[in-house]
């Protein structure tokens, strides 16, 4: 027989005193810490108690009782709906201190390790239509918020083009001024979506899996160019020739047209053939390289992976190589290497630099952006890093000298992380963007190595994820 499910409390009047990890705030009840997202320290809230542990609790709010004097308006019309951009309650003074606060309490709690004193957080200087890429979704059943569900307003169509609601994988948020992306962004997306409704073309049904018009991606760059990518669920070869067409003539300064036919589960594309219908296959992007006047260009593909805040993207990287500090008579291993920004943009410095990727289209964008950037000292390898970097790598490639690692969320693999013990570089630079995970291979690392520097750096305002860098030294 099951066990019975407990009802779970319901907390009145719960004053939140400070802000925790992952974007949540945390009071306490009877001596245990409580977690509640979208508060600010200050709001007395009423809290519905949804999961419960020995040692904390986590639940949402269900009513406001008092707002914190920390909140400010959110300028997003789709806040509190929309799952982007959650912090817009908080002044962006406030948001930097978050989440300084964030990585201390990460390298502090979870890395348990020596360190030094942590630098200020590097602000972005653009706080909106930072992004250079979105990717939205078509879908037949539209997410009607609590104001529309009031109105006396008939809705015939539930057709959408937007964000999925949090929590929700089969609703969409139709989203009509997004703040994160700058123009033609908007244009694109309100343009597509008034013509498939006046050409009556099938918004897919994510629960049922039938319909044409599946996801829409919009990628920019500071070189101007834009790429947009249209994944359909079907082939439909007269309607997708007539709207890519007239999505051309309306748009005649898109850079790169492409469309994919995505029949699978899932959105991801990663694994799908995409169609150039106009233009190029591939954009540009520019960034200045580290101490010299050379623009790099760099290819960007409909895969490829390239950091989603430009701007800041190069203040990460001059963090990186700064405190890298590379002689040029010195290797660097380039982990994690994507699209080889990183490696292109310390090459000037080093006599090689040696990249490694698991994404083998990243490589092959990697060796091109060297190529045309006329770089002659980089080289790049695809595969999983923990079969990848051996014994026999080190022997056949050089010991490294420095060591540029930038792994993706869950942090390097514990067999990566026996290996740059075991290569004993003078200098590891560790890019991170969950600081979590970047204190556990910290404490790892600790047996050989000792943190000399802490630099966080903003890449994505309005949202509680931050990067870090951590320069190690060996011991």
């Amino acid at each position: 027989m099951g066990r019975k499910s407990r009802k779970k409390p319901l907390f009145t009047e719960v004053e939140v005193l400070e802000t925790a990890a992952e974007g949540k705030s945390l009071a306490k009840v009877d001596e245990k810490v409580l977690f509640i997202p979208q508060t600010v320290p200050g709001d007395v809230v009423d809290v519905q108690v949804t999961r419960k542990r020995k040692k904390y609790m986590e639940g949402r709010v269900v009513k406001f009782h008092k707002y914190s004097e920390k909140r400010v308006k959110p300028f997003c019309e789709h806040f509190g709906v929309c799952g982007g951009c959650k912090w817009q309650f908080l002044s962006y003074e406030d948001q930097l201190a978050n989440k300084q606060q964030t990585v201390v309490d990460a390298l502090q709690r979870i890395g348990k390790i020596e360190l030094p004193e942590i630098k200020p957080i590097l602000a972005a200087p653009e706080t909106t239509f930072y992004r250079n890429k979105l990717e939205f979704t078509f879908s037949n059943k539209e997410w009607l918020t609590q104001e529309q569900i009031e109105s006396d307003k008939e809705f015939k169509s539930r057709n959408a083009l937007g964000f999925h609601v949090p929590g929700r994988f089969d609703k969409v948020l139709d989203i009509q001024k997004c703040w994160l992306q700058e123009e033609p962004s908007n244009a694109i997306r309100n343009w597509v979506r008034d013509y498939a409704l006046k050409n009556n073309l099938e918004f897919f049904d994510l629960r049922d899996q039938h319909g044409f018009l599946r996801n829409l991606i919009i990628r920019t760059a500071r070189s101007g160019e834009i790429m947009v990518i249209f994944s359909f669920f079907k082939e439909d070869k007269a309607e997708r020739i007539k709207m890519l067409t007239a999505f051309q003539e309306h748009f005649p300064q898109i850079t790169s047209l492409q469309y994919v036919i995505n029949r699978k589960a899932n959105d991801t594309i990663a694994d799908q053939e995409i169609i150039c219908f106009a233009g190029r296959d591939y954009i540009i992007e520019e960034m200045k390289a580290f101490n010299n006047d050379q623009v790099l260009k760099f290819k960007i593909g409909p895969k490829s992976f390239y950091q989603t805040n430009s701007e800041q993207a190069e203040k990460l990287y001059e963090v990186a190589a700064k405190m890298a500090n590379i002689q040029n008579n010195e290797v660097v291993y380039d982990f994690y290497t994507g699209t080889g920004t990183i490696a292109n943009y310390i090459a000037s410095q080093a006599k090689k630099v040696i990249g490694v990727e698991y994404v083998a289209d990243a490589i092959e964008d990697a060796k091109f952006n060297a190529k045309q950037n006329e770089i002659n000292n980089c080289s790049f390898f695809a595969g999983d890093l923990k079969d990848v970097f051996t014994d026999d790598f080190v022997a056949e490639h050089g010991k490294a000298d420095v060591v540029i690692t930038d792994p993706p969320r869950a942090g390097m693999h514990q067999d990566v992380v026996n290996q740059l013990l075991k290569l004993e570089a003078e200098r590891i630079v560790y890019v991170s963007c969950n600081p979590s995970t970047q204190a556990r291979d910290l404490q790892l690392l600790d047996e050989k190595y000792e943190v000399f520097e802490v630099q966080p750096v903003d890449m994505f305002p309005q949202t509680h994820h931050v990067e870090n860098v951590v320069l190690l030294k060996l011991k």
